[in-house]
């Protein structure tokens, strides 16, 4: 047989279709997805646990789903613009608030399954006092920890990424998330202390603030552009640092979403109009078209 050209021409391409939806609409990555969602059938249909890490531009959005036959289920959710209830009113997309949304969804989750005593995380700035990356560790006597994985989306995994300071606060709320340092800010195989100081900053805000200072003194009137909500709020660059040890302690303390508002038991009101006989019907136009008539004469 002589050799034929498979020419993929215009024709081809408009009857070629990815399988996929959400793959053809560049929403879900399902390579990653298939190796996140299986499981091991001796897990006897336990769920496999992901935490989710979303991103939009006013707003960061933690979950915590399993997958099943008919969709994701989610089990417990924390979002960033929660966070003025606990002092942080603004910067509510940087890398120091994806951290405290991430501790906000870790303590709700384990206090809605009655883990936050047996699991109450890491309270050191991201570290342990040995200044040694912090991982959750089992209790001998049980509970074991609530055990999820990382779900980056379409996210770029780069070092220094805000979705992993999501995960870190996560972690630091006692989630166990298998992972490790080489995608914290400042990691770099070569110098791998040097991530130590440069993570406990990330986790209080200490990048913005040095921005702050930073451009307060080189450029005034950019600064006050740049920083508008802050100077609005009060906020220097010298309150960070408490601002958002002050947040991560009001979370510990009430880590509980807020109480959605009652719904009203009143009689509703109805604004449609009462619909008419067909004597009334009758009435009407004839009344419309005495009033056009008499319009007419005059």
């Amino acid at each position: 047989m002589a050799f034929v050209k498979v020419v993929k021409n215009k024709a081809y391409f408009k009857r070629y279709q990815v399988k996929y939806r959400r793959r053809r609409e560049g929403k879900t990555d399902y390579y990653a997805r298939r190796k996140l969602v299986r499981q091991d059938k001796n897990k006897y249909n336990t769920p496999k646990y992901r935490l989710c890490v979303r991103f939009t531009n006013k707003d960061v959005i933690c979950q915590v789903a399993y997958a099943t036959i008919e969709g994701d289920r989610i089990i417990c959710a924390a979002y960033s613009h929660e966070l003025p209830r606990y002092g942080v009113k603004v910067g509510l997309t940087n890398w120091a608030a994806c951290y405290a949304t991430g501790l906000l969804l870790a303590r709700r989750l384990l206090t809605k399954y009655n883990l936050a005593d047996k699991y109450e995380g890491n309270t050191n700035g991201g570290l342990t006092e040995d200044d040694e990356l912090y991982h959750v560790e089992e209790n001998v006597e049980g509970p074991r920890p609530f055990r999820c994985f990382l779900d980056v989306g379409l996210a770029r995994t780069s070092t220094g990424a805000k979705i992993f300071g999501a995960m870190k606060g996560a972690v630091d709320g006692g989630l166990d998330i298998p992972h490790n340092e080489k995608r914290f800010p400042a990691w770099s195989k070569d110098t791998p202390e040097e991530y130590v100081e440069f993570l406990k900053r990330y986790v209080y805000g200490g990048h913005v603030a040095d921005f702050m200072e930073e451009l307060e003194e080189e450029d005034e009137d950019k600064y006050k552009v740049q920083f508008a909500r802050y100077i609005a709020e009060d906020i220097s660059f010298d309150d960070l640092e408490d601002m958002y040890k002050e947040c991560h302690e009001a979370i510990r303390a009430d880590p509980s979403p807020k109480e959605k508002s009652k719904p009203f038991e009143g009689q509703k009101h109805k604004n449609h109009r009462k619909k008419l006989t067909y004597a009334q019907r009758k009435n009407r136009v004839q009344q419309i078209q005495q009033t056009f008539l008499a319009s007419q004469e005059e």
